[in-house]
């Protein structure tokens, strides 16, 4: 069953937490030759807690990894705003922690120092990297690979690593973009299933990129589902089966089919309105741009 974010008037409301990340109103262009400026993303608001993970959902094109990389502070808004905890994103930062899907190691150090890179920047003793890269190797099942280096390993085996070296920065926010679309079907599914344990282990808000239905599906406790030109919302879905999920159940399938078909049909016209503030509970419907 799922359900899409809904505010109650039975109740008196209680003081919501402060939302772990709040995109305002963000447009993202770039100017053009000739023409009109391409226009990546508009007004697009989105508010997430800390400890979710929330895929977001699109065709190429539909600004996904842009918005990834706003948040990322490799990009910055041409209008609007970007905020974890409060605080207004202008760069990078250690809070931000990234697994892209080129797997991005350094070729030159064994895996073990790879997952100990963010530690020793950050000046942890020797004894501190040690520990968490064994935790850490550990929990992706790689510490008998640990003096291996990234071209000894297989695909699925690189990414194991991004995804240790990546928790054992320990981010606020972890930001994946399509980290399992290079490799083949058995292999995805085993990650996808390794990254839930992940972050049922150490709960973070997650945020990932990806065009696969199924893949948001079994993996997202909300899916956030953008489409193209210009780049923008049309659902905000929240999946609140319990994980581990089945992918052949009868939930799985009924939902992927009913965001396939939003995805081909895109969204219903409506009358414009007033935008609400990013974390304000949103109502049960389509959103347009």
């Amino acid at each position: 069953m799922s359900a899409l974010h809904e505010a109650s008037d039975s109740v008196a409301p209680k003081a919501a937490a402060q939302p772990k990340l709040v995109v305002s109103d963000v447009v993202k262009e770039y100017p053009a030759e000739a023409g009109p400026v391409f226009q990546a993303l508009s007004r697009v608001s989105l508010s997430a807690p800390d400890g979710q993970l929330l895929c977001l959902l699109g065709p190429s094109g539909c600004g996904k990894t842009t918005l990834l990389n706003l948040i990322a502070g490799f990009l910055q808004p041409t209008a609007g705003s970007v905020r974890i905890d409060g605080t207004a994103v202008t760069q990078p930062g250690a809070d931000r922690g990234l697994v892209f899907q080129d797997y991005a190691l350094f070729p030159w150090l064994t895996v073990r120092r790879n997952v100990q890179f963010g530690p020793r920047m950050r000046g942890a003793s020797r004894e501190e990297q040690e520990r968490v890269a064994e935790k850490y190797l550990r929990m992706v099942g790689l510490e008998s690979s640990a003096e291996r280096y990234p071209h000894q390993l297989s695909g699925g085996m690189k990414q194991r690593v991004a995804i240790a070296r990546a928790f054992a920065n320990k981010p606020g926010v972890l930001l994946m973009d399509e980290p399992f679309g290079a490799l083949d079907a058995m292999t995805r599914e085993t990650l996808q299933e390794e990254l839930r344990r992940l972050c049922a282990l150490e709960p973070r808000l997650t945020i990932f990129v990806t065009h696969s239905v199924p893949e948001a599906v079994y993996l997202a406790d909300r899916v956030v589902v953008m489409a193209a030109r210009p780049g923008r919302i049309i659902a905000d879905i929240v999946l609140d089966e319990p994980h581990p999920r089945d992918r052949t159940s009868e939930q799985s399938v009924a939902r992927v089919r009913e965001i396939r078909a939003l995805l081909q049909t895109g969204p219903q016209p409506r009358e414009p309105h007033e935008p609400k503030e990013p974390h304000e509970p949103q109502e049960p419907r389509e959103r347009a741009a």
